[in-house]
C-alpha cells in the first residue's frame, strides 16, 4: 500500500507526502518549517515521523527550508551528487551523516520502498522525478518538466496514480507581466509543462493503466485550477479517452489536498 498527499505545490512552493506500512518520506522541502509541520497535522502525521526527505531539484520553491528542517528533526535527505553541489547554502546545514547520494535512473530502497530517480529536462543541476514503489504499487512524482519525451512517458507507464506538473496556459503566459526572457524560459524545453501538453500525456498514460491524476506545480500568475482541470479534461476527449475511468484532481497551492490511497 502507498498513500500520497501533497502538502503543498505550485510555484511558490512545495512539498509532498509519500507513506507505506512502514516509512513516511517528504518530497522537497520548498515552504516554511511552520507550513510543513502544520501541513503534516493536518493529516494526522508529524514531523517526528518522517523517515527522509528526497530532493527533486535545488531551486528554492523545493528546498527552501531543507537545510532547517533536516538539522532540527535529525532527518536524513537523499540527492543527487549535482544536486548537492548546486544547494551548498543548505547542505552545510545538515549533519554529515544525513547527506545521502543516489544516482538518477538507478534504484535505491528506503525501508520497503524501492525508489527510482529519473531524469527530468529543467533548468537545474541535475533534477529528477521519482517511481515510489511498494510490492506491486506504484506511483510517480514528474513536475518541473520543460517538456515529455518518451523516457519520461516509459518511467509514468503503469503507474497508477501521478502527480504531474500542469504549470502554465500558453495565452496567459503571453499577455502576463513577466519579462519576456522569463517567459521563453517557462515555456522552453527546460522550462514547464502546460495544461494542454498534460492532458495529452494522461490521455496517452490512461492506455499504461493510469487510475489517478493530480495536476500540480500550477503557476500563480500563468494558470489557475479551474483553467488546468478545464485543459485536461478537453484534451482527454480530444483523444477519445473515456474521462469517466480517470480520477482527476488539481493540487492546491497553500492547503493539503486529500490523501491518496494507491
Amino acid at each position: 500500500m502507498l498513500k500520497f498527499c501533497s502538502l503543498y505545490s505550485g510555484s511558490s512552493g512545495n512539498c509532498l507526502f509519500v507513506s507505506s506500512n512502514n516509512t513516511k518520506v517528504l518530497i522537497d522541502c520548498g515552504t516554511s518549517c511552520k507550513k510543513i509541520c502544520d501541513g503534516l497535522a493536518s493529516i494526522d502525521s508529524s514531523i517526528e515521523e518522517i523517515d527522509a526527505i528526497l530532493v527533486t531539484h535545488e531551486h528554492s520553491d523545493h528546498v527552501q527550508s531543507l537545510g532547517m528542517v533536516s538539522k532540527k528533526y535529525n532527518i536524513p535527505v537523499y540527492a543527487n551528487k549535482e544536486t548537492w553541489e548546486a544547494m551548498a547554502k543548505q547542505k552545510e546545514k545538515i549533519l554529515e551523516e544525513n547527506i545521502l547520494l543516489f544516482e538518477n535512473d538507478k534504484d535505491f530502497h528506503l525501508n520497503d520502498l524501492t525508489i527510482h530517480p529519473f531524469s527530468t529536462p529543467h533548468d537545474a543541476a541535475n533534477p529528477c522525478g521519482f517511481n515510489i514503489h511498494n510490492g506491486k504499487k506504484k506511483l510517480s512524482i514528474a513536475t518541473d518538466l520543460g517538456h515529455m519525451d518518451d523516457k519520461i512517458f516509459k518511467n509514468l507507464q503503469e503507474s497508477s496514480f501521478i502527480l504531474l506538473e500542469s504549470n502554465y496556459d500558453p495565452e496567459i503566459l503571453k499577455v502576463s507581466k513577466y519579462p519576456f526572457q522569463l517567459k521563453q524560459r517557462i515555456a522552453g524545453p527546460h522550462g514547464h509543462l502546460s495544461n494542454e501538453t498534460a492532458g495529452k500525456t494522461i490521455s496517452a498514460l490512461m492506455k499504461k493503466d493510469l487510475k489517478e491524476v493530480m495536476l500540480g506545480h500550477l503557476s500563480k500568475e500563468n494558470n489557475f485550477p479551474e483553467l488546468a482541470y478545464q485543459t485536461v479534461a478537453e484534451q482527454l476527449m480530444a483523444n477519445n479517452a473515456d474521462i469517466n475511468n480517470i480520477k482527476l484532481s488539481v493540487a492546491s497551492r497553500n492547503e493539503p489536498g486529500k490523501m491518496i490511497i494507491v
